[in-house]
Parts: structure tokens; C-alpha cells; sequence
């Protein structure tokens, strides 16, 4: 015995103690089960009287002088445990031939009652006649059963058989499915109504029964088979039955913040337990997330038919389909006023005409309940019941019932909808923020992709950015804000504005992070007390030069892109990430890559990883891409391929992905002079753009160009000193660029009449496209764009 036996565990052979003793009572022999039964080895027991291991010392003397061994067959003794504690066991003894020896069997108390209380439960379930027991091995075949061809509940398996024998193939299925659910999680089935249509064998077509299953377990507590009751369900109470329906309505609808699933977990509680046929039809406004319109009569309902049950059913209107113009009936004012309805086949025929009847009345249907789906004053849709196997019709009992579980669902499905309006309208605010998906640069091509958090999630606040920057430059950003919801969506907006206006002030990119990060600090100092510690984002921003091919990231806290060379390899870069923005305290690290022309840049949130290991998410990321970014593929397609890797199922986050494949101008596209700070250079600075201009085909634009040099060098002779450097840039505008040592901010102002100087800016402004000025490490550079002349800008074009 080992002594660690309780009620819960089955009978084990394992659970007995044995001892072999002889005539005087001395232990001859002495098993494993006995030493942890007592805790006392072979060597301490055996040569020894038996009379030595009882608890009471005075029992001791009277068991010596009984004779033979002085045991009797059987009974109860307390024995000692090497410990000190007393172990009340039931023992009997077996006489051993020759009759000189004898076994003795003992197991604890405890044990034997429940192996004789579990065999006494075990034949009266199986002796009654009411309820049908079946014992079910771990494959579903029954080993044991009571029924009867005579019970209520009709023949059952023959032994060694299954649900399939006497079922239809698609009863058994459900059933057994249920059973199985119960095998692997343990957790018991309680009074499921299920409908049972017999084979084709059996006498009876169709009854509907209450089932329920507990997992039985072996003694390691691994599933050994189960036990299935199964009893008519008209022979229960209609109270009972009614309550029971009512506790699964309350828990199963409204599980789901989706209207489809909503409704079809209501048709789905129905069936079989009211009728053998249901369906709910709801508003097309429900469907968007919008309020239903308000009609009273016939005419076009504004309906689709949401759910159907049974599954699997093909009625003549199908979920999805809508619902024809009805003709005006007392039926139907009366449902749209909030009144449930009892009809009948020949009722519905006449209020919905014999054209019409098909789409509401099923084949064999002669009873039903029209109940509508009212909450907060909004008729939200309907539910049909029907009976067409049940023979007995509809009562005012069961209308009161289905209008009390329509009305709860009813709030689930408004519930439902009303996430539906704020998760589009969270959607359409963030599509709406995003850029345009494709963009076309000098610097680059790129495709941005977005994908909503599914399965019931909240939207949250990825996005996206390609920022067009002067001289040919582009700022690429993605950002992820902590939460979810429509705030999420309203910081992310936010951040995305402060980002262009900070991108537009050409900020390198830790600069640029520093700036937001005072932001958001400022922003989660402003929310509200039970928001203050949600105010948070991620963020990596990266800023490439087609010229000089260099590209500059800087991370707070965002996960490294993935850079696909155009030889094919790919891999994280390398970058030292700052602290998420709100945070504080901190610098921000930049790291420099200089790209060759077709190099690929994976930027993305980290829904697009698995979250359990992100480490090992970006490797597999990265080999994803390598694989699938092939020399000649397209972006979208590849940007498509890895949406699909990540959200195989609703994702639980957001996620943003935008992919940049870089180019590179051609140094032909560029020239640059370097001047001291002297006026007479100015007439050379007109002549080399003279020169240059002429050699690129662009004559008709070399006097506007010429006298745009000249101001701006003069200004920087006069202003900033030298030297400085005077840079062309051609593309699908010309750029012309003045650098100076000096940081001093030059302005825009409109001289008068009596001036002599002050209309340099004023002139470059009103003779080009637009116009700026940016600060380097030491200086600045003041550039403007003049657009090329039509005739050149196609030629331009067509070369590019």
C-alpha cells in the first residue's frame, strides 16, 4: 500500500499491502506495498510477531492466545506506523496450502470504503432505468452501459460500438465532439440539449436529450475514458429546462464584439432547445456600426439575414442575403413595435403571400415565434423560430421566454455595434493620418502597409511617414504609441504632425527625436491622472541623401529595420536604440549607413513580430525577406508576402510596414564650386552656373538661375564670410545651394522704396519654386528650387 490513497483516485491493485505469515504468527515475508504502508522494511517486520505491529498494546496478549495464528478472516485493525501514527486498515486472511501458511491482505480504511461505496454508486446508476449511463473508453467506445431498447432513451451502442450506430453521421459528429472537448480538458458537460436523429435503422426519427459527460481518470491522473448520462429532455420539468436555457443564453451570447458571431450564438442556443430551425435577421445599418433607420409597415425592410441555425442548413434566404420588401401586415407592425408573435405555416402564408412564403417558411415548418431585437429604443432586427420535427406547436410560455433572451441579446448585438462604429471610425481617423501607400522620389521608391488589429482587439496607434525633404532628400519614420482606441489613434496624429514640422526644420534625426521626446513628455504632463502613464510611443526616424548615398537613423526604443543589399543578403542593422519617447533623461545615438543604389529598407512596428521572442522574431523576419526579396520583385508584392506571414489569424496589435527601396543620383546630376569671400566672385559663381547650365541643355533657365546665384552669394559674402560653396543639383527641378560658416538666420522682408539693399530673399522667393535653409554641424546652406521648363522636365522624365 503506498499509503497515499484518497477518495479521489480509483481502486489500484497497487493499494493493497500483503504479508505472509505462519501459524505462530511470525512474519515469514513482508511486500513493497506493506513497507510504505507502514513505513517499515523487510528486515525490521519479518521473524517477528504480527502481534507487534498493532497500535493498542493490550489487543497484543489476546491475539497470542487465539490459537493457530489468532487472526481472524477478516476485519479492522489499527496498526503502527513506524512513525508513531496509527493506520486503521480493513484486512482478511487467505490460508495458503499446505494450510501453513497465510496471507494476509490489508488496505487503509479510507480506501475501502470508497472502492465499496464507488461499486455500490456504480450499480445502482447502472441498475436504474431512468437515466442512461454509458462508460466510454478514451477512443469513445462504449465498455459499459444500462440502456435498453425499453428505456426512454432509446437503444444505445452495443458494447464495443459508437454514437455512429444508432445516430445519423452528423449527430455523432456533434456529439462526439462534444465528448471530446471534454476528454482533453477535463471540464464536465452539463445538460447540453442535443438533438439525436436516428439512423435510418433505428424506430424512432428524431428525439432531443439532455447530455452530459464527466472525464473519468486513472490513478496517475491520465484521462481513462468518460461517463456519459444521457435522458429524454421532455421528460425534465419545463421550469428546469427553461432556467437551464436561460443560464446558457446569459453565457454564451454576447461573448463576441462582433454582430454576425453575436447573432449566430444566439440562433445557436436555440436549436434544439426551443425549435428545430432558427434565424436572425438584422439591420444593414447594424452591420456598419450605424443606428437603423426607424420604419413602420411593409416596404423594404433594410434587413439581412445575419445567422442561421442549425449550421449547415441551406434555407432559401442564406446568411448574408437580404430581405425583400414585405408586404404591411398586423404581423409585422406588431413585431416592429416590440411585440413577439406565435404563427403558424398558413398565418405566414397569407401575411407574406404564397411568393414569398418560400424565403420564410421551411419545408415540414407548422409552428413559429417571431420575436423582435429591441435595445435603447432602436429595433436593431428580428429572430424566427420554427418547428419542424417537434411536433407540438409554440405557447405564449415559450414566447415570453425567446422575448426574454432576445432582449439580453438584443444589448449584445447593440454592444457589438457600437464597437463596430468606434473600431471603423478609429480606422478610417488613422487610414485618413496615414501617407499615401506608394510614393516616387529621387531618393526613393515605397510602399506602406497598415493592418488594424483583428479578433476583437482595439486599434492602436502605428503609422507611418515618407517625408519629401529639399536637395532631393526624404526622411522615412515609423511609430508605434502606446494603447489602443481612438486616444491612441488622436497622440498618434499628434506625433505625426510634430514629426513633419520637425522634419521640415531639417533636424538631424537624433535632434529630432530629443524634440518629440519633449513632446510626449509635455503631453502625458497634460493628460488626465488615469492617463498619464499610458502617454508613450516608439519611434525610429532615418534621413537618406540620394547624393551622397548616406542614410542616418536614430531609435527610441523602436526594433531595428532590416536592409536587404542588392546582392541579396539581409540582416537587422545595427543600431543603439534610445529610451521610448516620455521617457526623458537620455540621449539619442544616430547610426550612419551609406546605401548602394537598390538597397531595400524594411521599416515596420512590432506587431509584424512574435512578441514571445522578439529576437528571434527579427531573424526570422530577416531571413523572410531575404528570401523573398528577389532582384526585379516588387515592392507591393513583397510587402504583401510579409502581411500575409504575420496575420495567418486576426493580429492581436497593429501593425505598420513600410518598405524603401533607395537610389542614388547620377554624379553627372551634380556640381559645386568652393569660393572665397570676396564680391568679385560673384561674376565668377554666374559664370561657372552659365557654363554648367549650358552643358546640361537647360539655356532658357541660365538668367533666372544666374541671377538667384548672385543674390544668394552676395548675401553670403556680405553676411557670413567665407569660404563658401555654391552647389547645382539636377533632377525633376534644378536646386541651387549656398553654404556658409555662418549660422546667423537670414530673413525675408519687403524693403522700401529707399533702400538700398534688403530685396535679395524677397527677389529668390518670388523667382522659385520654394525655399529654405538648413544648419549643419558648422554653418548653414541656403537652397531654392526652380521648376524646369515643361519641354525639359518630360525630357527628364523619360531619362529617369
Amino acid at each position: 500500500m503506498t499509503g497515499q490513497c484518497d477518495g479521489a483516485e480509483p481502486f489500484s491493485l497497487d493499494g493493497i499491502a500483503t504479508a505472509v505469515i505462519n501459524r505462530e504468527g511470525t512474519v515469514l515475508s513482508w511486500t513493497r506495498g506493506a513497507e510504505e504502508l507502514l513505513g517499515r522494511t523487510a528486515s525490521e517486520v519479518c521473524g517477528r510477531p504480527v502481534a507487534h505491529l498493532l497500535a493498542n498494546a493490550s489487543e497484543r496478549p489476546r491475539l497470542a492466545e487465539g490459537g493457530g495464528t489468532g487472526i481472524p478472516e477478516a476485519g479492522r485493525a489499527a496498526l503502527r506506523h513506524h512513525s508513531g501514527d496509527t493506520v486503521e486498515v480493513a484486512f482478511r486472511v487467505l490460508p495458503l496450502e499446505p494450510r501453513s501458511e497465510f496471507a494476509v491482505l490489508a488496505a487503509p480504511i479510507r480506501c475501502v470504503t470508497d472502492w465499496r461505496q464507488g461499486a455500490s454508486l456504480l450499480r445502482a446508476l447502472l441498475g436504474q432505468d431512468r437515466v442512461g449511463i454509458g462508460i466510454h473508453d478514451p477512443e469513445l467506445r462504449v465498455v459499459r452501459t444500462n440502456t435498453t431498447s425499453e428505456m426512454p432513451g432509446g437503444p444505445s451502442p452495443p458494447l464495443g460500438g459508437r454514437l455512429a450506430d444508432v445516430m445519423s453521421a452528423e449527430d455523432a459528429e456533434a456529439a462526439e465532439a462534444a465528448l471530446r472537448q471534454v476528454l482533453s480538458t477535463g471540464v464536465p458537460l452539463v445538460g447540453r440539449e442535443h438533438r439525436t436523429r436516428r439512423s435510418t435503422q433505428a424506430p424512432e426519427p428524431q428525439k432531443t436529450f439532455s447530455l452530459s459527460a464527466f472525464r473519468l481518470d486513472d490513478e496517475r491522473g491520465l484521462p481513462a475514458g468518460l461517463a456519459v448520462f444521457l435522458n429524454d429532455a421532455a421528460d425534465r420539468p419545463r421550469a428546469h429546462r427553461d432556467l437551464e436555457l436561460r443560464h446558457r443564453a446569459s453565457a454564451h451570447i454576447g461573448t463576441s464584439l462582433d454582430v454576425t458571431r453575436t447573432a449566430q450564438d444566439m440562433a445557436d442556443i436555440l436549436v434544439p432547445a426551443l425549435g428545430d430551425l432558427a434565424w436572425v435577421e438584422l439591420a444593414e445599418a447594424v452591420f456598419e456600426g450605424d443606428e437603423p433607420p426607424k420604419v413602420l409597415g411593409g416596404g423594404d425592410p433594410h434587413m439581412r439575414r445575419a445567422a442561421v441555425a442549425p449550421v449547415g442548413t441551406c434555407p432559401t434566404l442564406p446568411p448574408g442575403a437580404a430581405v425583400p420588401r414585405l408586404r404591411d401586415a398586423l404581423s409585422l407592425r406588431s413585431v416592429q413595435r416590440g411585440k413577439a408573435i406565435i404563427t403558424d405555416r398558413a398565418e405566414t402564408e397569407s401575411a407574406t403571400g404564397r411568393k414569398l412564403a418560400r424565403l420564410f417558411v421551411p419545408e415540414h415548418g407548422h409552428s413559429a415565434m417571431w420575436v423582435p431585437l429591441f435595445a435603447r429604443g432602436l429595433l436593431l432586427g428580428t429572430v424566427a423560430i420554427w418547428r419542424t420535427e417537434q411536433p407540438e406547436p409554440f405557447h405564449q410560455e415559450d414566447a415570453e421566454l425567446l422575448t426574454e433572451i432576445a432582449t439580453r441579446a438584443a444589448l449584445s448585438v447593440d454592444n457589438a455595434r457600437r464597437y463596430t462604429r468606434e473600431h471603423r471610425a478609429a480606422v478610417a481617423l488613422q487610414q485618413r493620418l496615414l501617407p499615401h501607400a506608394t510614393t516616387d522620389t529621387a531618393a526613393a521608391h515605397t510602399v506602406g502597409l497598415y493592418k488594424p488589429a483583428g479578433g476583437g482587439s482595439e486599434i492602436s496607434g502605428d503609422w507611418f511617414d515618407v517625408i519629401p525633404l529639399p536637395s532631393l532628400r526624404a526622411a522615412f519614420l515609423v511609430g508605434d504609441v502606446i494603447g489602443h482606441g481612438l486616444h491612441a489613434t488622436a497622440t498618434m496624429g499628434r506625433l505625426s504632425t510634430a514629426v513633419q514640422t520637425l522634419a521640415d526644420m531639417e533636424l538631424p534625426p537624433d535632434e529630432l527625436l530629443t524634440r518629440l521626446d519633449d513632446l510626449v513628455t509635455r503631453l502625458a504632463s497634460e493628460a488626465a491622472p488615469a492617463h498619464d502613464d499610458t502617454i508613450g510611443a516608439t519611434c525610429l526616424y532615418a534621413l537618406y541623401d540620394p547624393i551622397s548615398r548616406l542614410c542616418t537613423l536614430a531609435s527610441s526604443g523602436h526594433p531595428p529595420p532590416v536592409l536587404v543589399r542588392p546582392d541579396g543578403t539581409a540582416h537587422p542593422v545595427a543600431l543603439s536604440p534610445g529610451p521610448p519617447l516620455g521617457v526623458g533623461g537620455l540621449p539619442f545615438e544616430t547610426t550612419t549607413l551609406e546605401l548602394d543604389p537598390g538597397s531595400v529598407l524594411v521599416l515596420y512596428t512590432d506587431g509584424l513580430l512574435d512578441r514571445s521572442d522578439q529576437d528571434a522574431g527579427l531573424q526570422r523576419l530577416s531571413d523572410r525577406v531575404a528570401a523573398l526579396c528577389r532582384p526585379g520583385v516588387a515592392l507591393d508584392d513583397l510587402g504583401h508576402a510579409l502581411m500575409a506571414d504575420a496575420i495567418g489569424s486576426p493580429p492581436r496589435d497593429d501593425i505598420a510596414l513600410l518598405l524603401v527601396r533607395t537610389r542614388a543620383l547620377a554624379p553627372d546630376a551634380t556640381s559645386a564650386w568652393e569660393f572665397p569671400a570676396d564680391p568679385a566672385v560673384v561674376t565668377d559663381a554666374r559664370e561657372a552656373t552659365s557654363h554648367q547650365l549650358t552643358a546640361w541643355g537647360l539655356d532658357e533657365a541660365v538668367f533666372t538661375t544666374e541671377l538667384i546665384v548672385s543674390e544668394l552669394v552676395t548675401n553670403a559674402i556680405r553676411y557670413a564670410g567665407g569660404p563658401m560653396e555654391l552647389r547645382l543639383i539636377r533632377d525633376r527641378v534644378l536646386i541651387c545651394e549656398v553654404s556658409d560658416p555662418s549660422n546667423t538666420h537670414p530673413r525675408l522682408r519687403r524693403a522700401h522704396i529707399t533702400d538700398e539693399g534688403g530685396r535679395g530673399l524677397f527677389l529668390v522667393a518670388q523667382l522659385t519654386q520654394r525655399w529654405g535653409i538648413r544648419y549643419g554641424r558648422s554653418g548653414k546652406t541656403i537652397w531654392a528650387e526652380l521648376p524646369l521648363p515643361p519641354v525639359r522636365v518630360e525630357r527628364e522624365l523619360r531619362g529617369f
